[in-house]
């Protein structure tokens, strides 16, 4: 059953990782590359769209790992699932106190009332996501490498 959770969880974890690498790396360039308009149109469509997944995704991959770590919680290597967890945690805490704001404000932009730094606002966003980026695959990570231990 154990193994079963890891599995589970590394790959609920792995696919967030996909979806946000794939925002900062190839989503957010083809935005970036449309004319002013498109762009901002795409990234408060985007916004809205993830921002309506992505924090059950998050909470969702941290119970998970949560649930992994109690279970396995006499097995070796379960400090790489609890190491995982504690950057699960601190990417949710990046996201509340420094994504979402940002992206709050920037779904309800249109080209009639966008502030005039919008580009400087979905820049620092972006900044904070490859943060956010790193953090995750770092959890990641950890979780391959904690599987394993439950026969030790």
């Amino acid at each position: 059953m154990l193994n079963a959770l890891e599995v589970v969880t590394t790959v609920v974890v792995g696919v967030m990782v996909g979806v946000e690498f794939s925002v900062a790396f190839i989503m957010n360039r083809i935005l970036n590359a449309l004319p002013d308009d498109s762009a901002q149109l795409g990234h408060a469509h985007g916004g809205r769209m993830l921002g309506a997944v992505m924090p059950f995704w998050y909470i969702g991959s941290l119970g998970l790992v949560v649930v992994w770590a109690v279970a396995g919680w006499h097995h070796h290597r379960t400090g790489l699932v609890v190491t995982a967890g504690a950057l699960l945690i601190l990417s949710v805490i990046m996201s509340v106190l420094l994504l979402v704001p940002i992206n709050n404000r920037n779904k309800t932009w249109t080209a009639d009332n966008r502030p005039e730094d919008w580009k400087e606002q979905l820049a620092r966003w972006g900044r904070f996501h490859y943060v956010r980026v790193a953090v995750i695959i770092a959890a990641f990570a950890l979780l391959v490498a904690a599987p394993g231990g439950a026969g030790s």
